[in-house]
């Protein structure tokens, strides 16, 4: 595959992507964003956790959607993610004019 047909199929996937959280983002309460991914849910919960000294957060997320454009599947019943780094939540007031996040 030449470097053209690479860019031409990264750029097809990332509109195709766009183009889904469109018309998902409408049945979504809740955008959470962490350092490696960007998700849609119907429920969150954030917990701190330091058992080992260091603090680190674990987000147990219900009803999801997660923005990946090399995922073939993005809807999930759960997902749980620990990080480290800052996990931002908005509550989503009227989805329909949410943007969607920004290419990584």
């Amino acid at each position: 595959m030449s470097t053209e047909n690479v860019e031409k199929f990264e750029a097809e996937a990332e509109l195709a992507l766009y183009r889904e959280y469109r018309e998902v983002v409408k049945v979504y309460q809740y955008v959470v964003e962490t350092d490696r991914r960007f998700y849609l849910c119907n429920g969150v919960d954030v917990k701190v956790r330091s058992e080992t000294g260091d603090a680190y957060f674990e987000v147990t997320l219900t009803d999801a959607w997660v923005w990946d454009v090399y995922r073939s599947a993005r809807f999930s019943e759960q997902v749980k993610v620990l990080t480290f780094k800052d996990v931002n939540v908005e509550k989503l007031k009227d989805a329909r004019h949410q943007r969607p996040p920004k290419a990584r």
